[in-house]
């Protein structure tokens, strides 16, 4: 049977070594036993006015290198949000391969008194959506609402029964290997950003990955 890991995040909570260690935990696990399953990431809340007031940029530091850690897992991720979804909520369901919202969802780029927090959301908002069309979440702190959400790209899919979408997800990824996975996800990100040329080097080093697998398990 395939494993499904789960990971709680409370976005009303500013990133904590107890956030770190529930994220790294996970990791742990996934890493350790990188066969076919998923992890699913439940989020939800947003801080509130005064939220960074016990940070420092050590714990941020270590909160995104957490969240960096999650987006490249040897296994498929799946987020589902409710409510209002910012700061380590956002930042997580993010990072996920495929995105859930509820009804009611709002995605909120969180403000600490004269700007909107500048961590590593609104890159991959920018990333995931263009910069145009977040302008307005990123600069002034504007909500993103489900349906938009889905619109823009930032969500896969809006369900009334998120029981009932991360079911169809495990179907969907079912027998997939993690560390291909993982491998296709880090062409996809570079392919973005990397010429032809460079990409072709890692596309045909994964094609004869691939390509070596039946011979490998016939011997």
């Amino acid at each position: 049977m395939e494993e499904v890991l789960t990971l709680v995040i409370d976005g009303t909570e500013p990133p904590s070594a107890a956030t770190v260690k529930a994220v790294q935990t996970v990791c742990d696990a996934a890493e350790d036993r990188p066969g076919p399953g998923v992890v699913t990431v439940e989020v939800g809340g947003a801080p509130a006015e005064g939220w960074t007031g016990g940070l420092d940029v050590m714990k941020v530091s270590k909160w995104e290198r957490a969240v960096r850690r999650l987006e490249r897992l040897p296994r498929a991720t799946v987020a589902v949000a409710t409510g209002d979804c910012g700061g380590a909520a956002l930042d997580a369901f993010l990072a996920c391969d495929i995105r859930v919202v509820t009804p009611g969802t709002r995605l909120l780029v969180p403000a600490d008194g004269t700007a909107t927090w500048p961590g590593m959301a609104g890159y991959r908002l920018v990333q995931l959506a263009g910069a145009a069309r977040v302008r307005r979440a990123l600069l002034f702190g504007l909500p993103i609402g489900a349906a938009e959400a889905v619109e823009l790209g930032l969500a896969d899919e809006l369900a009334e029964d998120p029981a009932q979408a991360l079911a169809a997800v495990a179907e969907l990824v079912g027998g997939l290997a993690g560390k291909e996975i993982a491998i296709r996800r880090q062409l996809l990100f570079d392919a973005a950003t990397t010429s032809f040329e460079d990409a072709l080097g890692p596309h045909l080093a994964a094609c004869d990955r691939l390509l070596r697998r039946p011979v490998a398990e016939a011997s």
